[in-house]
């Protein structure tokens, strides 16, 4: 569950600290307040897109930290494989907005998006103003059905997938193979002429990079020699040279040591640097020696690296890209060669492919089939709970023309609110007030599928009055018998059944405006009631209302409990 949100320098907000509850929290307030920027806090702070102004005027950032509380082994299991540190059963989730950018954090540990989508998808649910109207496209409706049917189906929509892909690639090329005599004549020239390009060069793996360290020391002889013999006269057996003076100590030493033998282990010392000395100007001798008339094998390795980068500009960027294209080049030649069987056995492999394909799409449709049904029969209970008095919910399924990675069903739902009315599509029958109930009714049957804790509405009351506010409120205190819920509502009915109430409030000192938040006793929870009721006049018939209508929900609760 949500345990609290901390935010800072957010639009209209200061900084506010929430401390949420389990059960029902009920946010209230004046229109303007900033009762959706509330949401909109923890929107941003899951990962959601904000605006570059959104940072409050005249700071240097926005602060958003969310602390949950959960037991999910699969949410930690997400954070180890991150290498996100798990702390206990608590995760600090937060995102600093800067002009320009954002950091976001799990745990302390920087995330990439994908990440935190990953991880807060398993934490918490948002439902915003407008996502209802989601409901109107039927693509929303398969995937609702997916969820609730995804202990059965998840195995067999990842196979699905993966044939899907091979079923595109062995279409593909089976589509591009197809050509006639003559193009495939000319197909097998030109592989035949590139093949004899590459063959013929006889490249070898590495070579470039060795050619290249030839040039390099063939291109610059010249000052490789002059600075070698300077070398060479410095360390000579001349007069001055190192050669001549390491000799006359050798000799010097030869005489000391008749006097003292401890003055043998210099001379020891000495003849082992001689006979360096001496290989040194020898190997040295031989390296000028061999640096003679470099222009031949300059000459030579420059041409094979032309045609080595000549290969490599039509080819590949290395030799072993060529090598790899040589050998891609060799299959394809051998498939024009024998291009009959070669097109039998794509074929036969793409009707095979395609039967696999056909069979994982019928299993999953049936198993769709059956879950939805299901799904339907959850959904009209909770639409009747709904005050959806006689209400027909079905969902339709149609086969598509062609396969896709999600198998072949085209589904729908349908409904009719009114009796001897043939169910319609919901963008038909359904008003904004109508959506938002069918909406819910989903999300309560689907809460427990989804293992979420934490349900977010925001303003799921919007068209909605008398009656049905009442029913929409016991449904969200049913829900929060097991469910953390949050929501932002207008209406007195849904306000009343809150376990935690929390006002919203606008302030301001005439040279800035901002946001507070706070929790609201006993007392104060009627005082609010009241003025949802009553409006600007609270009468004391307006507060006794208030009471009676908070005893109401008490007792109700109790009674369905």
């Amino acid at each position: 569950m949500l345990i609290s949100l901390h935010v800072k320098n957010f639009a209209l907000i200061n900084e506010v600290e929430v401390i949420f509850r389990d059960k029902l929290n009920i946010l209230t307030g004046e229109t303007g307040a900033g009762k959706s920027i509330i949401i909109g806090s923890i929107n941003a702070a899951l990962g959601g897109k904000v605006s570059k102004d959104i940072i409050r005027s005249g700071a240097d950032y926005a602060l958003i930290e969310l602390l949950f509380e959960t037991e999910d082994e699969q949410v930690f299991d997400i954070m180890r494989r991150q290498d996100i540190p798990v702390e206990g059963k608590q995760i600090i989730i937060s995102r600093k907005i800067m002009a320009g950018r954002s950091i976001c954090r799990i745990n302390g540990e920087s995330v990439t998006a994908s990440v935190l989508l990953e991880i807060a998808g398993r934490l918490i649910d948002i439902h915003g103003q407008h996502e209802h109207q989601s409901l109107l496209h039927k693509s929303k409706h398969l995937e609702l059905v997916d969820r609730y049917a995804k202990d059965e189906i998840y195995g067999i929509k990842q196979e699905l997938e993966q044939c899907y892909k091979e079923y595109v690639k062995i279409k593909q090329e089976y589509d591009a193979a197809g050509i006639d005599e003559d193009k495939r004549a000319r197909e097998v020239s030109f592989l035949e002429y590139e093949l004899n390009e590459i063959a013929s060069a006889a490249l070898q793996p590495g070579e470039d990079e060795e050619l290249a360290i030839r040039y390099k020391k063939l291109s610059n002889a010249n000052t490789i020699s002059e600075g070698l013999q300077t070398v060479y006269r410095y360390m000579a057996y001349e007069p001055q040279a190192a050669g001549d003076l390491i000799g006359r100590a050798l000799r010097q030493l030869m005489k000391l040591a008749e006097f003292d033998s401890s003055i043998e282990a210099f001379l020891n010392q000495l003849t082992d640097i001689d006979a360096l000395v001496n290989d040194l100007n020898r190997d040295l001798a031989q390296y000028l020696q061999d640096m003679e008339n470099p222009e031949e094998e300059l000459n030579e390795v420059t041409k094979r690296l032309d045609l080595i980068n000549h290969l490599k500009s039509k080819y590949g960027n290395s030799i072993e890209q060529i090598l790899a294209y040589r050998k891609e080049c060799e299959q394809k030649l051998e498939k024009y060669r024998d291009y009959d069987g070669y097109m039998q056995r794509l074929g036969e492999e793409l009707s095979k492919a395609e039967k696999r394909l056909t069979e994982l799409s019928e299993k999953l449709s049936a198993i769709r089939k059956a879950k939805a049904e299901e799904l339907c029969s959850r959904i009209r209970e909770a639409l009747v709970a709904l005050n959806f008095l006689d209400v027909r919910f079905e969902m339709t399924f149609e086969r598509l023309s062609h396969y896709t990675a999600n198998g072949f069903d085209d589904a729908e739902f349908i409904i009719s609110t009114n009796p001897g009315e043939e169910p319609k599509p919901l963008a038909k029958i359904a008003s904004g007030g109508e959506l938002s109930r069918i909406m819910l009714g989903i999300k309560s049957v689907l809460a427990d599928k989804d293992d979420i804790k934490t349900l977010i509405f925001d303003e799921i009351d919007t068209g909605i009055s008398g009656r049905t506010a009442q029913k929409v409120s016991e449904q969200l205190a049913l829900l929060s018998r097991d469910h953390q819920i949050i929501c932002i509502t207008h209406l007195a009915q849904i306000a009343a059944m809150a376990d935690s109430h929390y006002v919203i409030e606008k302030q301001t000192d005439g040279v800035s405006t901002h946001t507070i938040i706070k929790e609201l006793n006993e007392d104060e929870m009627i005082d609010e009631l009241s003025r949802i009721l009553g409006g600007v006049q609270i009468t004391d018939r307006v507060r006794e209302s208030a009471r009676e209508m908070k005893d109401l929900a008490i007792a109700t609760k109790k009674s369905s409990g």
